[in-house]
């Protein structure tokens, strides 16, 4: 193991790194701070940090789904002071093939976040609303913006007049901003979504056939966070957020001719929000029969927020056919919901939004998409002082190939 003072902080290694400077272990067991265990992956398969839950994850030479399987034992041998330091999520792995990587030693997740939402539609304007009346101890700021200035006029007066009698809402401030300033913020939320059917005239996956015009929107907001070199959240709302995600990763890490220099968003500073009200919907069917009411306390959702969604009824006693009839039932809801002659966008922008999102800075468990060996996979993560943390399990062979034939399904499509 090789130990390195930089930047005032502890950089780990396995390998030698000559252009930073030696330390000794007696001195790197007195340091108190954050930790850095150094790696060299592709930054096209593999993130620039995250949060080090568990030794076997100190020094990856590759990511992928085993990222959320529990380690049974550990396959490495490092010091007990280590060991400590990572229970107590004090450990950030760092991949030094970013040319970038060194911003990480200095980056601070925020106290009080300033939030930019982009596109304010039926959940643009939703989200919003669930930020103002929820978000008052963790939010500086809302910023709005529409390419339709008279929704941003409106927004700017419905929000502001949002208080409850203490009026401690008042300290949220709502701000216009123009299309160049929505980068000057902590969280970049977007909302835009184009090409959205209407009601009667939806296909059986509602969400794949906005891919296209939200895939060229996003891509130009991607380029403009590259251009402002933003270092915050890039919080993609819009469906399907999964492959939305890997659109801003990839359009934002293009140079000038095209080609991928990964000078742009990080792969961790992108999340995709789409998973959370799927599983609220599992809630809502699961506790309609005694078979799969444990669902709330015992299950999970992951993948997409559609096709390839899997819902496990239990993590514990995993039953494959309770589990697909409530994916089933997930998966379609939103169908169940246009049924009724509106589009269902209430529950998504809520749940998958407001609350994940206030559950994302308040470094809380919540669903949402993050990358994962070159892909956004939706699970249960949390966002730490240390990084993201993907919550890890003991799953069972069948579910485990499930995820693994969704993971495969995501890969492929871009």
């Amino acid at each position: 193991m090789f130990y390195y003072m930089h930047k005032e902080k502890l950089l780990i290694s396995q390998e030698e790194y000559h252009s930073l400077e030696k330390t000794s272990e007696n001195e790197a067991k007195k340091y108190k701070g954050m930790i850095f265990a150094l790696n060299g992956l592709d930054p096209e398969h593999a993130r620039r940090s995250s949060s080090v839950s568990h030794e076997n994850f100190l020094f990856l030479k590759e990511e992928n789904i085993n990222l959320l399987v529990k380690p049974t034992e550990s396959l490495v041998n490092i010091p007990q002071w280590i060991k400590l330091a990572i229970q107590n999520n004090r450990v950030t792995a760092l991949n030094t093939q970013y040319h970038n990587w060194q911003e990480v030693l200095t980056y601070k997740k925020p106290n009080i976040w300033r939030i930019n939402v982009v596109g304010l539609g039926d959940v643009g304007g939703t989200l919003l609303t669930g930020l103002k009346l929820l978000g008052v101890e963790k939010i500086h700021s809302l910023g709005l913006y529409d390419r339709d200035a008279t929704r941003v006029e409106r927004y700017k007066y419905e929000l502001s007049q949002i208080l409850s009698p203490d009026m401690k809402e008042s300290s949220i401030d709502v701000i216009s901003l123009k299309e160049e300033e929505v980068f000057d913020c902590d969280m970049f939320v977007f909302c835009v979504s184009v090409g959205v059917p209407e009601v009667g005239k939806e296909s059986e996956d509602v969400r794949l056939v906005q891919f296209k015009g939200n895939a060229k929107i996003i891509g130009h907001y991607a380029t403009l966070a590259r251009e402002k070199n933003f270092k915050g959240i890039f919080a993609v709302v819009s469906d399907p957020v999964d492959l939305l995600c890997k659109t801003a990763f990839t359009e934002s890490n293009k140079d000038a001719s095209g080609n991928m220099d990964f000078k742009g968003l990080a792969p961790e500073q992108i999340r995709g929000y789409g998973l959370g009200v799927m599983n609220a919907r599992a809630c809502y069917y699961a506790a309609q029969q005694d078979a799969t009411k444990h669902y709330i306390h015992e299950g999970r959702a992951f993948g997409p927020h559609g096709e390839g969604l899997i819902i496990a009824d239990s993590i514990l006693n995993y039953n494959e056919e309770l589990s697909d009839a409530l994916t089933y039932s997930t998966k379609t809801a939103n169908l169940e919901v246009r049924s009724t002659g509106f589009k269902p966008y209430i529950a998504p922008a809520l749940s998958s939004g407001t609350l994940s999102i206030l559950a994302t800075i308040n470094s809380q468990w919540h669903y949402s998409a993050t990358f994962i060996g070159g892909t956004f996979m939706g699970s249960k993560n949390r966002l730490l002082p240390s990084g993201t943390e993907l919550e890890t399990l003991n799953l069972n062979e069948v579910l485990l190939n499930k995820l693994n034939s969704t993971y495969k399904l995501l890969s492929e499509f871009i």
